[in-house]
């Protein structure tokens, strides 16, 4: 029951620090994806790619979303 929860939030956390670079958003979004594979028991270096390539398509469509 304590994935439900923390991994939704360890996301938007670190969606909402979108960060100001690309380089930055590839960074915290890597990092959620690492920590959610890891708690859902998957593959961390796969949660990483995937998030840190979500995190800057996210930031790049949608800037007016995220905080800076």
């Amino acid at each position: 029951m304590w994935k439900t929860i923390l991994l939704p939030l360890a996301t938007v956390t670190m969606l909402a620090a979108c960060g100001n670079s690309p380089g930055e958003q590839a960074i915290l979004g890597g990092g959620a994806g690492a920590v959610g594979g890891a708690v859902l028991g998957g593959d961390p270096l796969v949660g990483a790619a995937v998030g840190a390539g979500g995190n800057v398509l996210f930031c790049q469509a949608y800037p007016h979303r995220c905080r800076r």
